[in-house]
């Protein structure tokens, strides 16, 4: 007899596995924490198999539990994707982004992927950029939606998450306990000098310029990219957002002397009197594709 898996316990299974907590996953899911738990048991006794493990943090997944996850993310993909497909309306033109490159690979690809396969006659063009850059951009009315980080004053577009700037060494090097501490910046960056700087003065460090000696600027770059290079490589710390961190690197604590740099928030902006169904759709995939990145973190 052949094993008959129901989509909808696919559904919360994948919930379950990209949030590791019952709760969350019934919340995103409009069900109650119980029902869950009882479609999970449900879908254990069809498997055969136990498909999590409990712990104080959450749930994880079994070796059969991954498998599963595999084609259960599959198939719920493309229910959703026909789903959208029957009821989307056909949108052309051309949708201009301006976004951080901190988020490209993390939200922007699942945002354009989702997208693409609805709207495959809509043109797009993406700029990775700073955020001022992007916003004057937006307000020149050279892009459509625009994401930047806002770290000060209360914003006027829409909070996607709050995503703070953090100090990060690499775990291999430890470069943070040279004295003094390679440091590695933004070229060309206000925000560089007045919270990054001023956040390692504010914990009593000096700079060699000013005859102390706690650390010193040894490497600059453009892009975000740049400084994660210098962190994985063991040249330098460096101020990343906490969200983008790479593999084999660390956020500094406040026990080692650091703390958060800034309380960024992550803010999209549409361009002024904007009302096209290309640009109101994609807004709508950035929008969802942040959500998924926070509940998967």
């Amino acid at each position: 007899m052949s094993l008959q898996l129901e989509s909808d316990l696919l559904r919360s299974f994948v919930a379950v596995a990209e949030s590791r907590n019952f709760t969350r996953a019934a919340d995103s899911l409009g069900r109650t924490q119980s029902a869950v738990s009882m479609q999970m048991k449900r879908l254990e006794e069809l498997v055969g198999d136990p498909l999590f493990e409990r712990g104080p943090r959450g749930v994880t997944l079994t070796r059969r539990g991954n498998d599963l996850l595999v084609n259960a993310r599959r198939i719920v993909d493309l229910l959703d994707e026909t789903a959208a497909s029957l009821t989307a309306p056909a949108l052309d033109g051309q949708v201009r982004i301006g976004i951080p490159e901190e988020y490209g690979a993390l939200v922007l690809s699942r945002a354009l992927g989702n997208f693409g396969k609805l709207h495959s006659n809509v043109e797009i063009m993406v700029r990775y950029g700073c955020s001022s850059v992007n916003k004057e951009m937006l307000e020149r009315g050279e892009q459509d939606l625009t994401v930047v980080f806002e770290w000060q004053g209360t914003p006027r577009g829409e909070v996607l998450m709050v995503d703070p700037t953090v100090w990060v060494t690499s775990d291999q090097h430890r470069v943070h306990e040279q004295s003094p501490i390679p440091v590695a910046l933004y070229e060309n960056s206000g925000w560089c000098m007045e919270f990054a700087l001023r956040s390692l003065e504010a914990a009593g460090l000096q700079s060699l310029e000013n005859h102390g000696h706690s650390y010193r600027i040894t490497y600059r770059s453009d892009t975000n990219g740049g400084l994660k290079l210098a962190v994985s490589s063991g040249l330098a710390i460096a101020p990343l957002s906490r969200s983008n961190i790479p593999e084999g690197c660390r956020e500094l604590t406040e026990a080692e002397g650091f703390g958060d740099i800034d309380s960024s928030n992550v803010v999209m902006y549409m361009r002024r009197n904007e009302s096209r169904e290309a640009v109101l759709a994609m807004a709508d995939a950035i929008r969802e594709a942040f959500r998924a990145s926070i509940s998967s973190a």
